[in-house]
């Protein structure tokens, strides 16, 4: 296989000429040590990570890793998430005052301010994607930035089919039906089931229901699964008036499973 840091020069020449808008490094199947979309990006030195989706640059600029959340370190009284400590430790060991390339999507920046990228190192390893093949963090998508959300779910993929990380602590696992209980209100959580009370905008799992919102539904590009589908969907759990729901933002919040 021929070195990434060869190709890099050249990659960023066709950029900066308008000829590249989306280029494979590598031919077959990405991987978290590949280069996979170029784009608008520049070169920071990180000057302090945060916690493990988040850090800022010498510049005093703050960076939130796109497309991935990473469970939550303490902050004042709110206590830390499992492998919260963890994820920030393994950052800081990928990232910590070195020099990193940015690339961003649609949307540049989070309601806080905080520049949402992409961040690939000198010798072409994508942090995003490692910290979620590893299992330190899980997919976390919005509208309109799914540039590099399908191979952000092929890391996934993997590591939750190895229990790596995470995906072997409880408070993370894939819940089923019977598992969505009030007292699970407010977490972020992948579940699965069976698809019943099917209509355009909203289906239902078990006692869990699943909707597309108004403001959501320009990026379905394909029709809600029908009765009798088993699908896996992520969302934040919510409840209402003693209603479990849960909120659909893209397509990539739900995967119709065989």
């Amino acid at each position: 296989m021929q070195d990434l840091s060869a190709r890099l020069p050249i990659l960023r020449k066709l950029a900066a000429g308008g000829m590249l808008a989306a280029a494979l490094l590598l031919a077959g199947t990405a991987h978290a040590g590949s280069f996979s979309v170029l784009g608008q990006s520049r070169w920071v030195t990180v000057r302090y990570v945060v916690d493990g989706d988040t850090f800022t640059t010498r510049h005093g600029e703050k960076v939130r890793l796109l497309g991935i959340n990473t469970p939550e370190v303490a902050h004042g009284r709110e206590p830390g998430q499992p492998y919260g400590r963890r994820a920030r430790s393994r950052l800081r060991e990928l990232i910590d005052h070195k020099t990193v390339q940015l690339f961003t999507d649609r949307d540049q920046r989070d309601r806080y301010g905080r520049l949402l990228a992409q961040v690939y190192r000198r010798d072409g390893t994508w942090i995003n994607a490692a910290l979620v093949r590893d299992g330190y963090a899980h997919v976390y998508t919005f509208a309109p930035n799914f540039r590099w959300t399908g191979r952000l779910l092929e890391q996934e993929a993997v590591a939750l089919q190895q229990r790596r990380g995470i995906w072997s602590n409880p408070r993370f696992r894939v819940l089923r039906t019977g598992d969505v209980k009030p007292q699970l209100t407010g977490q972020f959580r992948l579940v699965e089931g069976v698809v019943s009370d099917a209509e355009r905008w909203r289906f239902s799992l078990g006692r869990l229901h699943v909707t597309v919102p108004r403001k959501y539904r320009q990026w379905f590009k394909k029709p809600l699964p029908a009765n009798g589908n088993r699908v896996r969907i992520r969302a934040t759990l919510r409840i209402s008036h003693g209603t479990m729901y849960a909120a659909l933002h893209s397509p990539y919040d739900m995967e119709v499973l065989r």
